[in-house]
């Protein structure tokens, strides 16, 4: 069973060995990797839209070293505890797939997961995913248009991706679950006080969402001692630090070969009303 929409039309998908097709006959390749390109030409945006090569790769190295797994812990038993049986599990911007693997594979291993999908605009991101994991589909779409119907899914993910309320709202079923992850005021912030002069928290904010409740906000927090040049810069690349950041910084986080940093966040946990 496939959870994803043809693009064009609207119409379900049927997967077959190499390609999506759709009864009207609009056709989606797979590629070798597994995942599939949805995003229509007139939402893409860029030439190569979403994370590049090294920013995936980089992602990939630093949470495959298990530097993020008490987010991945905490996500894996938020999902348990709020899934019924036979969940249909979205994950919107995932990325690598790490999450998604995670929490797929802990609903399964619980005998709640019925199927589960990941978006995300990087096809680089999505080679990757697509090798973690099989027990989810994965397509190259924007978390604003998400190829799937409308009430579809019982749980939701967003983690560091754009939020995309109302899109989520279309497709989380009345009592499904929403998490939403930021990070915490002091996530980073003694690699910020290298990179920049003038240090400034995160926002801390719990703001309401129209056709969402509150259940929660789960605070998930871990000192990191990064004793190794390469994880701390896979860490600089895995964010937007990288690109925002003058040559000052970067040389001075070069010279950095050990750093304990703070690696907080704040897992939102909503309801979908009726």
């Amino acid at each position: 069973m496939s959870l994803l929409l043809c693009p064009i039309c609207g119409a379900s998908l049927s997967r077959e060995e190499r390609a999506y097709r759709c009864p009207k006959g609009h056709s989606y390749d797979l590629a070798r990797e597994g995942y599939v390109h949805l995003l229509p030409a007139n939402r893409k945006h860029s030439r190569d839209p979403g994370d590049d090569r090294e920013m995936a790769a980089a992602r990939t190295r630093f949470l495959e070293g298990g530097w993020y797994s008490h987010l991945l812990e905490a996500l894996c038993r938020l999902a348990a505890e709020h899934a019924g049986p036979d969940a249909v599990f979205l994950d919107a911007g995932c990325g690598e797939g790490y999450y998604t693997a995670g929490i797929a594979g802990a609903l399964n291993a619980a005998g709640k997961l019925s199927t589960a999908a990941g978006f995300d605009l990087s096809k680089h991101a999505l080679k990757k995913a697509a090798r973690r994991t099989r027990l989810a589909e994965f397509a190259v779409a924007s978390v604003y248009h998400l190829p799937v119907a409308e009430s579809c899914a019982d749980l939701l993910l967003d983690c560091f991706a754009p939020l995309a309320a109302e899109e989520y709202r279309r497709a989380l079923r009345p009592g499904g679950t929403f998490l939403y992850v930021v990070p915490a005021p002091e996530h980073l912030i003694e690699m910020k006080e290298i990179l920049y002069d003038k240090t400034y928290e995160n926002p801390d904010q719990r703001i309401e969402y129209p056709g969402f409740r509150y259940e929660a906000v789960v605070p998930v927090r871990r000192v990191l001692h990064l004793t190794d040049a390469s994880a701390i810069q896979d860490l600089l690349g895995m964010t937007p630090y990288a690109w925002k950041t003058g040559r000052a910084g970067l040389d001075r986080l070069r010279a950095v070969d050990r750093l304990d940093v703070t690696a907080a966040f704040r897992i939102h946990v909503f309801r979908r009303e009726g």
